[in-house]
């Protein structure tokens, strides 16, 4: 008993340092299991210690990536979203703990996994492109989606706030941190809103969302098919999903 509680005490010291580690370097996740490890390891210890037989195992949380947590995200969205929001979202709904800092370079290491690999993965977290095929600027889309979605014309930043709006309306948020940001969508949507100091109706929200995605939809369905045709002519594999970085890109995709 008293080898066995000798290894129980050195790992309960073990997890309350690895938890104060994960807490000063703010990763949430690791720091939750590590917590959950450390309760089923002190559960341990006093059964051992008052005799009593120890209660079921807790399985510990999985532990889900950042690169996890960006696709539900973008899931839920439905469409090509800046990090700021997509954190927002993943906080609100699913308990995330990434940063916008974190999706700096994610990008870039799904291009570079793309191209050691091509389509080695279930999905990868592509680039928006623009009018010039190039990748846009700090916007997200998922490979899975049509290219249709994941180009973006003149109208596409009002069409994906509005669809993302409505996404997130539709969840029929009640925690403070998703009433929050329907709150902030709220304020630049015309209607969405009843003047009062109270968070907005969600049914509300999503029917002015609606109302206006109404008078861009067929544009922004035009144009963006036109930018879809025209990448799927001009664009290998790579490039549709992260863009072409120079007119010279094109060309190159188009002599292969």
């Amino acid at each position: 008993m008293s080898d066995r509680l000798d290894d129980l005490e050195r790992r309960i010291d073990e997890l309350r340092a690895g938890v104060r580690k994960a807490m000063r370097v703010r990763d949430g996740a690791t720091a939750r299991v590590l917590r959950a490890e450390l309760r089923s390891a002190e559960r341990a210890w006093d059964a051992l210690v008052s005799g009593r037989p120890p209660q079921a195992k807790e399985e510990p949380p999985k532990l889900v990536t950042v690169r996890e947590q960006v696709h539900q995200g973008l899931r839920l969205l439905g469409a090509a979203a800046q990090p700021r929001l997509i954190v927002a979202v993943s906080d609100a709904f699913f308990g995330g703990t990434i940063r916008s800092s974190q999706l700096t370079s994610l990008r870039r290491d799904e291009e570079r996994s793309f191209r050691s690999s091509p389509f080695g993965r279930p999905y990868y977290l592509s680039a928006a492109l623009t009018d010039r095929l190039s990748p846009a600027r700090g916007l997200l889309t998922l490979s899975t989606w049509p290219l249709e979605r994941r180009v973006v014309g003149p109208l596409s930043p009002r069409v994906d706030f509005l669809t993302c709006a409505i996404a997130i309306a539709e969840r029929d948020p009640d925690d403070e941190r998703a009433l929050r940001l329907l709150v902030r969508m709220a304020r630049n949507i015309p209607g969405a809103t009843d003047g009062t100091l109270g968070p907005p109706d969600p049914a509300r929200v999503a029917g002015a969302a609606r109302a206006e995605l109404r008078v861009h939809a067929d544009r922004d369905t035009r144009d963006r098919a036109e930018l879809a045709e025209r990448a799927t002519a001009q664009l290998g594999d790579a490039a549709r999903l992260f863009g072409a970085a120079t007119l010279s890109t094109i060309k190159k995709e188009k002599a292969k």
